[in-house]
């Protein structure tokens, strides 16, 4: 193995037999060094030789060996006794959430996976996640998440409870040089815009708002510049690199030089699979969503709508 090669994630999850979002929370815990170009992480051979010689030193301690397993087998390989609950998505809500299951439900590990909504949903069918957030708003219906979960979830039985609802919109320069009011403004001449990558959420809600309006992707300049989450996208604003983007009121909140412009009020649903693996905890889960403590700590973060949050809005 030549120490001048490197590795997308792709081909570490291929040469480790092990999922993509098992690679991503490697690099995300340090466990394995990486490093970005362009839009795409890179492992160097060398640091990945020796991610592998760790492991095998550690083989004979009581650090857990599921990290080389595929991430859909991890409801069965217990790490230090603890069964890992994967929970995909972006908002920091979910960081919350999770720091209370580890805290009140005995004997499992929350571990996060920053996947978007589209792609929070295919990892469950293909069950590599236990936990997935999703806000895809269907333009036709004015519906969020169900159509989507019914038909990617076909033929399983799920559990669909509300965590929260927020405002998204557009992220403009300070003063709203361009005027800009409403989805159908996206069509002006000149403007510069920044994306979302596929299969988010607020990638989702651009296209559909589109579709809607009759304006084609490519009349867009910018709008196959992507950005991985809301941040990345209203910093390209505010350092003057983009005019527009699509993103959530809490972020603008974090990023000066930029004005939020709500336009729709988005469901952010939580999505769990029904089966006897999963009853003990998903009990315990809705507990957790329904408490005043919960509920208090999320109180301090403005931009949020709590008044569903815990309530199931649909069970299979």
């Amino acid at each position: 193995m030549s120490s001048d090669m490197s590795y997308t994630t792709e081909e570490i999850a291929k040469l480790l037999k092990i999922s993509k979002l098992t690679v991503y929370d490697l690099i995300k815990k340090g466990e394995l060094v990486s490093y970005r170009v362009g839009k795409q992480m890179r492992v160097d051979a060398a640091d990945l030789e020796a991610y592998k010689q760790r492991t095998r030193a550690a083989s004979t301690t009581d650090r857990p060996a599921v990290i080389n397993e595929p991430l859909r087998s991890l409801s069965s390989a217990p790490m230090n006794g603890n069964r890992p609950i994967v929970i995909t998505g972006h908002d920091i809500g979910l960081d919350i959430l999770a720091k209370h299951m580890e805290k009140n439900i005995p004997g499992i590990r929350p571990l996060r996976s920053f996947v978007g909504s589209l792609d929070s949903l295919i990892s469950m069918y293909r069950g590599e996640s236990d936990i997935v957030s999703t806000h895809l708003l269907d333009g036709d219906t004015g519906e969020y998440n169900l159509p989507y979960i019914r038909t990617l979830l076909v033929g399983s039985s799920y559990l669909v409870v509300n965590l929260l609802f927020r405002n998204a919109g557009l992220y403009v320069k300070q003063g709203n040089p361009f005027g800009l009011k409403q989805w159908s403004d996206l069509s002006q001449p000149g403007l510069r815009f920044v994306n979302r990558e596929k299969g988010s959420g607020a990638r989702v809600l651009l296209d559909e708002q589109l579709r809607l309006h009759g304006i084609k992707p490519e009349r867009l300049v910018g709008y196959d510049n992507e950005q991985i989450n809301h941040l990345a996208v209203a910093s390209k604003v505010a350092s003057d690199e983009a005019d527009v983007g699509v993103g959530i009121e809490k972020t603008a909140s974090l990023v000066k030089q930029i004005e939020f412009i709500p336009l729709i009020r988005e469901r952010y649903d939580l999505v769990m699979l029904k089966n006897a693996n999963n009853h003990y905890w998903i009990q315990s889960l809705l507990q957790i969503l329904q408490s005043d403590v919960f509920k208090q700590e999320f109180q301090s973060i403005s931009g949020y709508d709590l008044s569903r949050t815990g309530e199931i809005l649909f069970e299979s």
